[in-house]
């Protein structure tokens, strides 16, 4: 059966054509896989899934993962951990079951904070995302410095240097709140198609009734993005918008609106 998956340009010249066309039509794919970046079920013949191949010096380890985890793409890691792989995957080691993930550097995860901002005497729902290691541009070396503010302000992100006024809406991209739970940060979907979650939520996160009260008024939620290390968990709100006037003045961060998708 044909697989739901996606093949980037670097990872189809690296396996062959031959190959990639076995892989799509099912042949050498599987359909459940544990994800290699969060490790939770997938199943390509029913969600979009990514081809990540981790490559070392003389052996190459095809794995899996949720599209909306990772893109598709090549991860060059230490020969002697996929080596280790290799023997765990033919039984020659014995031991626990190999994750790609295992020998990859750590995927930098994306960490959301929900908290009301006060901007213009109005009290706004918004959300703080900061990732909690560097994020690099697919394919870029590793230490090559951290690309997540430009990679948003690309994206259409502002930045700004103060908190005093609403950043502009960001169209095409949206907020999902069900049942009153925070589930995704959706974008628009590739070539003009349905949005796919930038990020989601494994479990729905809750958020305050004065929260959700706001977006339901407003129909509209800001988000605040700044790199690693720069806000952190505040536990409560004025020292959030603390962290964030910081954040601001050090020109270290990017926001926008999105209408609030849900209820």
């Amino acid at each position: 059966m044909p697989r739901m998956l996606d093949l980037s340009d670097e990872v189809r010249a690296e396996i062959g054509d031959e190959e990639a066309d076995r892989l799509l039509a099912g042949e050498n794919a599987p359909g459940a896989y544990d994800c290699t970046s969060c490790r939770t079920p997938g199943d390509s013949e029913r969600e979009r899934t990514s081809t990540v191949l981790f490559v070392g010096d003389e052996t190459a380890v095809l794995a899996f993962a949720h599209a909306t985890c990772l893109p598709s793409q090549i991860v060059e890691v230490a020969e002697e951990q996929l080596q280790g792989a290799v023997r765990s995957i033919t039984g020659g080691d014995a031991g626990a079951p190999f994750h790609p993930a295992d020998a990859a550097p750590e995927q930098a995860v994306l960490g959301v904070t929900s908290g009301l901002v006060l901007v213009d005497g109005e009290l706004h729902p918004a959300l703080v995302v900061e990732p909690t290691g560097p994020i690099a541009r697919p394919g870029a070396a590793p230490g090559g410095g951290d690309d997540f503010l430009p990679l948003l302000i690309e994206q259409g992100f502002m930045p700004v240097s103060s908190l005093a006024g609403l950043p502009p809406t960001l169209h095409g991209w949206s907020v999902l709140l069900a049942v009153g739970q925070l589930h995704a940060i959706l974008q628009p979907g590739a070539g003009g198609g349905s949005p796919v979650a930038w990020w989601q939520a494994h479990q729905p996160l809750q958020v305050t009734d004065g929260w959700r009260t706001a977006a339901t008024k407003l129909q509209s939620v800001l988000l605040y993005a700044t790199p690693s290390g720069t806000v952190g968990r505040q536990p409560r709100e004025d020292l959030l918008r603390d962290a964030l006037d910081r954040a601001a003045s050090r020109g270290r961060l990017v926001a926008c609106s999105m209408p609030l998708a849900g209820t």
